[in-house]
């Protein structure tokens, strides 16, 4: 073919992809593998720099919470894919939309073993995504790439992988198929049938003391307002399912219950006395500490909503339907419908005793709560999330975000990616001083885009969450859980954003007050009590 008569390359096929599906920012940390890719970067797609590949994933993670779109990390062949991998168990548990896409060395030097190849790169993210491929031809780019896309965000969302070589990016495109896949869409929410809603109906109507286990799934605002409305309208006490990642439910309503325990007798034990327990999108259950008993009370029957299929097939108890929970909740409240619904007081809790620093991680929550602007999305990776229920008001669905598999590393960038997502509500971020360490380097990406952040380091000098399980399993008290002698406002300044070392609760209260004003990223060290 002559050179006038030249395709485009298949780089610009798959930004046209991109563009389709209102992806216009790529998170990533890129290397040799990754060069040819970026070639091509036209000036209405941004390449978000992260300067760790763990921090450029919770990133994308949080963008395409806040945006509503796919999230799309761009890593550097297997190593850094690997170094992702940590933070990627957060975004599987999660069922974050995300497409990874890792660079694989030039086709021509693979059989050779080539210094940077990806050795069977479809294989490394298994079993942490929901399908992962590599292109047969460089012209298949295109195509997998869409279907990458498709498939993070279709029920039940996820991250998926997409390894690339680095000489298809400048090999000649397939503009026919480019066209249909512009055009290509999937559509449709898989949603409970109206027998089997039946079933839940039923179950509900003939209950004499039911009880509700909100999970992840339903935070969003029809899940919020149809959980109220369903909770009120049938008298119903909520709990939030153990290892929660977010907050489906008003924490100052009435009929809120707090945060179910993570042992499956503890578990039992809260939920004792009622007769049917109803789960919408939650894992029945997401345990932790191992507290021996039964899954569920004796008596009890328990029926749920997820939109996972894994989830429903490895609960250990019940019945569990696949399907939208958030519309399952909507049709159910509108079943149980009633003009006068039963409404409680607002849920008030005593303030915890403030005394001197270092301060309590209670005194800590209560300051925040004070400040916080109402709106403001809350990012939790702390050593005190239990103490967190009782203690922040969240009014509206999309305001508490937590790793969702626990793995530390990802509150920070996550953080980030939240305010780049929706500039319009505030981010603020209650990290631990052991958390900030995993991640630290997200700090750069902030300072450099100007990313309106308010970071509150809460400064135990220990892990405080080792501490607290050493003593449940009886390990001795250990030096090797400390970590003092780290100044977290030297290493924020070193990476270009404010810092500051706060001496008082009412200092923290204005530091986050002035979050909804802020207009670059911040950061203060408040001292916090040992969980010692």
């Amino acid at each position: 073919m002559s050179q006038d008569n030249a395709r485009p390359p298949v780089a610009h096929d798959f930004y046209e992809i991109l563009r389709t599906h209102g992806i216009t920012r790529i998170f990533g940390n890129p290397g040799s593998n990754e060069l040819t890719m970026l070639k091509h970067l036209p000036d209405d797609i941004e390449y978000v720099l992260a300067l760790q590949e763990g921090a450029a994933l919770a990133m994308a993670e949080g963008y395409a919470y806040a945006s509503g779109t796919v999230g799309f990390v761009n890593l550097h062949s297997g190593s850094g894919a690997g170094n992702a991998m940590g933070n990627l168990t957060n975004s599987a548990a999660a069922h974050a939309p995300l497409v990874v896409l890792a660079g694989q060395q030039s086709r021509k030097y693979m059989p050779y073993g080539a210094m940077l190849a990806s050795n069977d790169p479809v294989k490394l993210y298994d079993p942490l995504v929901k399908w992962s491929g590599e292109p047969l031809r460089p012209e298949d780019t295109a195509v997998l790439t869409s279907k990458a896309i498709l498939l993070a965000a279709t029920a039940p969302t996820g991250p998926v992988f997409l390894s690339v070589p680095l000489d298809d990016w400048e090999r000649e495109g397939d503009p026919e198929t480019v066209a249909h896949l512009i055009d290509r869409r999937v559509m449709g929410a898989p949603v409970i049938d109206t027998d089997s809603l039946e079933v839940i109906a039923a179950a509900l109507a003939g209950a004499t003391n039911p009880v509700m286990v909100l999970g992840p799934g339903v935070d969003n605002d029809r899940g919020w307002q149809a959980s109220v409305r369903l909770a009120d309208s049938r008298e119903m006490p909520v709990w939030i399912a153990p290892s929660p990642s977010r907050a489906p439910f008003p924490t100052r309503h009435g009929r809120f219950q707090g945060l179910l325990p993570t042992g499956l007798g503890a578990i039992a034990e809260k939920l004792a006395g009622h007769d049917l327990v109803l789960t919408l999108g939650a894992a029945v259950f997401r345990y932790h500490q191992f507290i021996d008993g039964p899954l569920i009370p004796d008596g009890a029957q328990l029926v749920g909503v997820t939109s996972d299929p894994d989830e429903a097939t490895r609960a250990g108890v019940g019945t569990i339907l696949v399907g939208d929970p958030s519309d399952a909740l909507v049709r159910l409240a509108e079943v149980f419908a009633t003009d006068d619904p039963a409404i409680l007081p607002a849920r008030t809790v005593e303030p915890a005793t403030a005394g001197d620093a270092p301060y309590t991680a209670e005194a800590i929550l209560d300051a925040v709560d004070r400040s916080k602007p109402v709106d403001a999305r809350v990012v939790l990776e702390w050593t005190s999330a239990d103490a967190m229920w009782p203690r922040l008001s969240f009014e509206r669905s999309g305001s508490y975000f937590f790793p969702a598999s626990g793995g530390l590393g990802w509150g920070l960038p996550a953080a980030i990616g939240l305010a780049m997502g929706s500039p319009e509500r505030p981010v603020v971020a209650l990290i631990g001083d052991g958390a900030m360490q995993y991640t630290p380097a997200a700090l750069w990406t902030a300072a450099r885009y100007k990313v309106p952040v308010t970071f509150v380091v809460c400064q135990n000098r220990e892990y405080g969450a080792l501490q607290r399980f050493a003593r449940h399993m009886e390990v001795p008290d250990a030096p090797y859980l400390d970590i003092p002698d780290l100044d977290p406002t030297a290493i924020a300044t070193g990476y270009g954003v404010p810092a500051v070392a706060l001496d008082s609760l009412h200092a923290l209260e204005e530091f986050v007050r002035s979050a909804a004003t802020a207009e670059g990223p911040r950061l203060a060290v408040i001292p916090q009590r040992s969980a010692r």
